[in-house]
This record gives structure tokens, C-alpha cells and sequence, in this order.
């Protein structure tokens, strides 16, 4: 997929949908959390006797095993699907700190426009290497410019 550059308004007009993209990662790992921690109730309860089909919560190990599975696909798809098949990157930490970068160019480079669930806008931006901890205000002057300044040179871009 060919890597594209967002100005940052249309970063911007994409965060409502984001903030609810977001919302369902966070329902769906709370659900593997209090699955997780049910199953492991009932492996101290049962120890090996949970493995057979006539212990009383056998079942219910099961169904929580399928919903935990369950969740882990509607992660994955909303990540591939609502996310990356934007051209949004969802760097490392994504999830525990609710990021998104949103490729764009400044001055014939790619960075990223960073973006914190929670935040307004898109206010901040970071070497594509940088990470977090270098974000930068968006000046006005890059809130003009950014997205605008292609074509690069023969660049794939950033990984998203």
C-alpha cells in the first residue's frame, strides 16, 4: 500500500472516528483482562482436573478461552482494518497510551504527526526515529506546510 501524507486537518477530521477505534481496543483488552483473570480463579480452583470434560467448570473454561480468542481477532481487525488501512501508524505503546501517528512530510522528509487519545487535535509531530519523547508543537507554519510538499524522492515513506 502506498504510503500517504496527512495535512494535518485531515488528521484531525479522522480523530472522532479514532477516539472510537480506540474506545473498542480498550473494551476489548478489558474483556481479556477479566477473562484472563477468571480462567486463571479457575485453574487455582481445579489444577489439572479443569482438562476434564466432566469437572464442573469445564465448560466454562472453554467459553472463556473462546472469548478471550475472540477478542484478540476484533483487536487485530480493528487495528488492520479501522487503523493501519488508513495509512495510520500504531507505534509501540499504542495501546497502553492510546497513540496514533499520522505519516506526513515537512521540508522533503516523512514525520510523523503524533496524536494522544484524549488530546483535541493533532498538536504535535516527531522524527519519524524520534518516538514520543520527541514530540514538537505543530507551528502554524507547519500546520500549512505538512502533507503539502511532495513529491519526495523515491521514498516508500514511513512504515505505518
Amino acid at each position: 500500500m502506498p504510503r500517504r501524507a496527512f495535512r494535518v486537518d485531515e488528521a484531525n477530521a479522522l480523530l472522532p472516528a479514532m477516539e472510537r477505534v480506540l474506545a473498542g481496543l480498550e473494551a476489548r483488552r478489558e474483556e481479556v483482562r477479566v477473562r484472563t483473570d477468571q480462567l486463571e480463579v479457575l485453574e487455582l480452583l481445579w489444577g489439572a482436573k479443569l482438562d476434564d470434560p466432566a469437572c464442573p467448570d469445564h465448560g466454562e473454561r472453554a467459553a472463556h478461552r473462546a472469548a478471550v480468542e475472540a477478542a484478540g481477532r476484533e483487536m487485530l481487525r480493528l487495528v488492520e482494518e479501522e487503523i493501519v488501512a488508513r495509512g495510520i501508524r500504531f507505534p509501540p505503546g499504542g495501546l497502553e497510551h492510546g497513540l496514533l501517528d499520522f505519516p506526513t512530510t515537512w521540508r522533503g522528509r516523512w514525520v510523523y504527526l503524533c496524536w494522544r487519545r484524549g488530546e483535541p487535535e493533532v498538536a504535535a509531530w516527531h522524527e519519524v526515529h524520534a518516538g514520543f519523547a520527541g514530540r514538537r508543537a505543530v507551528t502554524p507554519e507547519q500546520r500549512a506546510g505538512m502533507g503539502s510538499d511532495l513529491p519526495l524522492p523515491d521514498e516508500a515513506g514511513p512504515e505505518p
